[in-house]
């Protein structure tokens, strides 16, 4: 498995396979092709359905400026046999073209073109970690820092601070989101309204206004961080505010759980998917719940199997998730549906505890099952805005015309 700081990459929102990706294989041809004068960029299947609404078009222009760039929108077609995939041609002063590439954006902001670089783990699946970690006395988090270095703290660092920014600025930042659904900003109104509740239904909402926080500046296009993708990046953060805000927690013991979250992600994605327009919101929301649940748990004082027990509920209970935008945005139901995660991923971690952790289904189980439930769902129903919510709510608006 590649290191951890290829699934936890800081950039601008709101989706990480949509904008992020495109960015960064803009960049690297531009960089590539400093002579021409004008680019070309075809944009097929999920990326043509669902890329105005995630400002790809915006990130690719931005990322080619000054130079002119045609971006041509190709809905009907596949390049290189994925949902994601694009083209890119550069042309000299006469028109003619001097190169040309094809790349896939396969989610999280990873490219194919970043080929098997940065593979730092031997071990592929979690019963593999778990036993060499009962072998060798380790914690997740020590298997972490032995596979990518003690340096890999410093880097996370820079993660949580810039998770516990986006938070702040969610917070802090009202208004209406960009977009022609006009939604507000409810971050702010959610945190102060938590302090009239009852304690239980306060300390609930208080993770809801994080998640929401972080989900509304990527919605946004504000700077986030991937925990796997842009579109579940509320997730992982809402609960490490939660245990440093409530409980108190250590910041070695969170970056710990950072780590421990991101080996699960990991997993999930070596072995299984984490883009939406491959395997559906499961493979983003789904995998995110799963990594914070195992953060909670490990920051409860659970064991290697309770722990993995936890983040196995996380993704189980979100099998089947679609991914259907609304009007292509990365705001209904991708903004709710990160705090409704991030409390389903304390509730998994507190079930968790209850027992030893053993358990018949497997994480890596459940990882499996992921791939083969995304590749069987409809693509109505990844990240295509053709289909579910998305069409419910194009007819409701109909109706009331």
């Amino acid at each position: 498995m590649k290191s951890i700081r290829e699934l936890y990459r800081i950039g601008h929102g709101p989706s990480s396979s949509h904008t992020m990706g495109p960015a960064r294989a803009a960049l690297n041809f531009k960089t590539k092709n400093q002579n021409a004068c004008s680019f070309k960029v075809v944009l097929a299947g999920s990326l043509a359905l669902t890329g105005k609404g995630h400002f790809t078009d915006q990130a690719i222009i931005e990322t080619f400026a000054p130079h002119n760039v045609d971006i041509i929108w190709q809905p009907n077609i596949t390049i290189a046999n994925h949902p994601n995939g694009f083209s890119l041609e550069a042309f000299d002063s006469n028109g003619f073209k001097i190169d040309e590439a094809i790349d896939i954006s396969t989610g999280g902001g990873a490219l194919m073109s970043d080929g098997d670089s940065g593979f730092v783990y031997s071990l592929k699946t979690m019963s593999e970690i778990i036993n060499y970690c009962n072998n060798k006395n380790l914690q997740y988090w020590q298997y972490v820092e032995e596979a990518e270095g003690k340096d890999i703290w410093v880097f996370l660092d820079t993660i949580i601070k810039a998770m516990r920014d986006s938070i702040v600025r969610g917070l802090k930042n009202g208004g209406l989101i960009p977009g022609p659904l006009k939604l507000h900003r409810k971050a702010g109104m959610f945190k102060h309204k938590s302090l009239s509740l009852n304690r239980d239904f306060s300390a609930q909402a208080h993770t809801a206004a994080y998640a929401y926080a972080v989900a509304e500046e990527n919605a946004s296009g504000g700077v986030v961080v991937t925990a796997p993708t842009c579109g579940s990046c509320g997730i992982v953060p809402a609960i490490i505010a939660t245990f440093y805000k409530r409980f108190d927690a250590d910041v070695e013991d969170l970056l710990h759980a950072m780590a421990t979250a991101a080996l699960f992600g990991n997993v999930a994605k070596h072995n299984g998917s984490i883009s939406g327009a491959v395997a559906g919101c499961q493979a983003e929301v789904g995998v995110a719940c799963a990594m914070a649940a195992a953060a909670a748990a490990q920051l409860m004082g659970g064991s290697l199997y309770q722990i993995e027990y936890a983040a196995e509920m996380g993704l189980e209970h979100h099998l089947g998730l679609t991914c259907d935008p609304v009007m292509g945005l990365v705001q209904i139901p991708c903004i709710e549906r990160n705090a409704h995660a991030a409390l389903r991923s304390m509730n998994c971690a507190n079930f968790a505890m209850l027992c030893d952790g053993r358990h018949r289904i497997s994480y890596d189980d459940i990882v499996r099952v992921l791939i083969e439930t995304g590749t069987n769902l409809s693509a109505l129903y990844r990240e295509t805005s053709m289909g579910g919510l998305a069409t419910v709510y194009h007819d409701a608006r109909e109706e009331h015309q």
